[in-house]
């Protein structure tokens, strides 16, 4: 059947708050007319809505990596960005505890990197220094990183969207592009309706898009489905394209708590997949707890362009959290935890491999002008968005 063919400028897919902020970048920095396509029927409801919202130092990451570079310099624009804009956040720290004797070593070589990765401040206390910080936390060691905090996402994706908007970049909710293909020096986008997708849910659907759109510029954010997506573009070669892993993360809240209960971010030595089950406060301070970690398998690809995953937080997984939070918060008493919310994590590399790098391919590595591909922008994918933005015009 014939199919409208509409030509575009720059197209950045996915609103979450990289996608945002590269928007931002795009039409205020290089002055191009930015369509952003979003699946759902809002901007922010995948990974940019269901995490910590913790403002990361840069402890984590293997130095000169790329989650090590940008999350620095995320760290210091996100900073700035907040108190121009008078965006709620709260610089309050975060301590990375050793529980046992063992774990001091890892202690310190997470402050070797940390100051490597140029992350300020950072120091090592002792058992009575952590007491006096946080009466209730039990450790041995502990690092600090006074430089960490929190956000409210929320309102900074709603202040780089005005931003973005106000420089002419325009919004499309409820709309999918589920593949494309690379023919005669162009490429071309296939664009669906995301509700004809969630209503047949089969190949077909994908394969008769509404539309194609021919932008000169594309810069696939599309998080969960960014791998998908580009294996699903005919010209673009697969083998460069790295597998996606998805890992769904439970966090639960503290009933009935006193705000005043931790003053710091409380993280556990890190573990396989993740950070750990650590503490969280957010700016009402209210107290959470997560997220684990639970490897997902067989997820198809319309779920991961609609979000179509379960984010219920099963009652019976909080025996687990009791458990994992006791060795650091022994106090902590039975039924007080309550199901909080999920997550969704794209990942690089499986439990069996080391943690993978954010993966940015422009023209350089795929031979397709004017296409960016963000691939595993897990954490500290908040943290580095405007960093990332910064490295996507560059590389355009």
């Amino acid at each position: 059947r014939a199919v409208p063919v509409e030509a575009a400028d720059a197209v950045v897919i996915g609103a979450g708050v990289v996608g945002i902020a590269v928007a931002r970048e795009l039409a205020a920095k290089l002055r191009r007319e930015v369509l952003i396509i979003e699946a759902a029927p809002a901007f922010g409801t995948g990974s940019s809505s269901r995490n910590s919202e913790v403002i990361h130092g840069g402890i984590y990451y293997p130095p000169k990596s790329l989650k090590a570079l940008l999350c620095v310099r995320g760290r210091h624009l996100l900073y700035k960005y907040c108190k121009e804009h008078n965006i709620p956040h709260n610089q309050i720290g975060k301590l990375i505890v050793a529980t046992r004797s063992s774990e001091i070593p890892k202690l310190h070589r997470l402050l070797a990197q940390g100051i490597e990765n140029h992350v300020e401040g950072l120091e090592i206390i002792d058992a009575q220094q952590v007491n006096r910080m946080e009466p209730e936390l039990h450790c041995h060691r502990a690092l600090l990183s006074p430089v960490s905090g929190i956000v409210d996402s929320h309102s900074l994706m709603l202040s780089l969207l005005a931003e973005a908007e106000s420089h002419g970049a325009v919004m499309s909710y409820n709309t999918t592009v589920t593949g494309g293909r690379y023919q005669g020096g162009r490429l071309h986008l296939y664009i669906s309706e995301s509700r004809n997708l969630r209503k047949k849910r089969d190949e077909e659907s994908m394969s008769e898009p509404d539309m194609i759109l021919e932008p000169k510029i594309v810069v696939n954010s599309a998080g969960l489905g960014a791998a998908t997506l580009a294996k699903r573009i005919s010209g673009l070669t697969k083998g460069m394209i790295p597998r996606p892993y998805f890992a769904r993360g439970c966090y639960f809240t503290l009933s009935n708590a006193k705000s005043s209960l931790f003053q710091h971010l409380i993280y556990p030595i890190p573990e396989d997949g993740g950070l750990g089950v650590h503490v969280t406060l957010d700016l009402n301070g209210s107290i959470r707890f997560g997220p684990d970690v639970e490897w997902i398998d067989g997820v198809d690809d319309i779920s991961t362009f609609l979000n179509m995953f379960d984010y219920s937080v099963p009652g019976e997984r909080a025996n687990q959290f009791y458990t994992k939070i006791r060795k650091y918060y022994p106090s902590l008493k039975d039924g007080s935890l309550v199901p909080g919310y999920a997550g969704i994590r794209i990942k690089m590399a499986d439990a069996e491999q080391s943690n993978a790098d954010f993966v940015m391919q422009g023209e350089k590595t795929h031979n397709i002008p004017g296409l960016i591909n963000l691939f595993g922008i897990e954490s500290p994918g908040l943290t580095s968005s405007m960093a990332i933005a910064e490295e996507v015009v560059a590389r355009l």
